[in-house]
């Protein structure tokens, strides 16, 4: 599928603490996990990031690549590291692979009023089901370190957010429906991502294989 748009792991770590200089007396979170989509769709989805930023200057949370939010970012206290997370997920979710693993849908683009753009994955009781799954085991790995959203999931894969201009979204969203993104990808990674020098990476994969496929 084409578009029209064109083409501090730990709290140790330097920088761990500074907000740009604002409230950097409060620790950064350090991790989140998520789970990453097909190149494709990724693609696409970096299209738009990149028509917001042509258009409306948008920036904010560029630097992470493009995903689906599991458990949101949290400060994993030093006594664990992300090796005990990877183990968590390997020997309480991977196993499950074969309940977990599932085939999403994203039907085109929605907001969160005007602060959030985002392409709409459809809601589904297995993305739940895999959420729920994912941080009870991150908590096993690192009791306290979290807490569950009182709120319904609402999986989404954010094209801009907190950054974009008062009265620009419903004009953006207009544009970027203008695509008809629909897609099914394959839900079958968890991934954990860490904060260096300001900006996420992916530290490190769990792959969700079903016996019998690839």
């Amino acid at each position: 599928m084409k578009s029209n748009f064109g083409r501090d792991a730990n709290r140790s770590k330097p920088g761990a603490y500074s907000n740009g200089g604002r409230f950097s007396q409060f620790p950064m979170q350090t991790h989140f996990l998520g789970v990453l989509l097909p190149e494709d769709i990724t693609s696409t989805l970096e299209d738009c990031r990149r028509y917001m930023n042509n258009n409306y200057g948008c920036r904010s949370g560029y630097g992470t690549p493009i995903h689906v939010t599991l458990v949101p970012p949290f400060l994993l206290p030093d006594e664990y590291t992300t090796d005990d997370l990877v183990r968590a997920l390997q020997d309480d979710v991977v196993p499950a692979a074969a309940e977990l693993a599932f085939t999403a849908h994203i039907d085109n683009f929605d907001a969160f009023g005007d602060r959030t753009l985002f392409a709409k994955v459809v809601a589904n009781p297995k993305w739940t089901k895999l959420r729920d799954a994912v941080l009870n085991a991150v908590l096993d790995a690192a009791p306290g370190c979290t807490k569950k959203d009182k709120r319904p999931f609402q999986p989404h894969l954010t094209v801009a957010n907190r950054d974009i201009p008062a009265g620009a979204s419903a004009q953006a969203l207009e544009a970027l429906n203008e695509l008809e993104l629909i897609e099914d990808f394959p839900v079958n990674n968890i991934t954990i991502f860490e904060r260096h020098g300001g900006k996420w990476i992916e530290a490190a994969t769990c792959h969700l294989e079903i016996e019998g496929e690839k």
